[in-house]
Parts: structure tokens; sequence; C-alpha cells
């Protein structure tokens, strides 16, 4: 799954561990998403989508086969 986090994320000059530690998941995960490795559970797109004031799908593109 691609997304944006890894922009908003640097953005606002958060290091993956400040990230992970406002949405209570580890900077190992952080990563998993950013690597799009790791797809999110609909309440963590959710808690990600409202700290960064935007849409899920502003942040996250499913992808298309």
């Amino acid at each position: 799954m691609d997304n944006r986090l890894r922009g908003l994320r640097e953005a606002r000059g958060w290091s993956q561990g400040e990230l992970a530690g406002r949405l209570g998941v580890s900077r190992q995960t952080i990563n998993a998403l950013e690597t799009g490795r790791y797809a999110p559970s609909l309440p963590l797109a959710f808690r990600i989508a409202r700290l960064f004031d935007a849409r899920i799908e502003d942040i996250f593109f499913p992808d298309v086969t």
C-alpha cells in the first residue's frame, strides 16, 4: 500500500520514534507503514488521519491491480 506518511512526518520534523509515540505504536510499525510492508488497521488509519488533520484516503493509496 502506497502512502504519504513519510512526507507528512518529515514535514513536521518528527522522527519515526516521535510519530510512533504520538500514535501509541512501535517505531518498527511506523517504518513498516512508510515502506509499504504493512497496511494499517482501520483504527490506526483513523488515528493517523486525525493526527495529520487529513482524510485517510489523502494519506493511504491502495494498490490497484
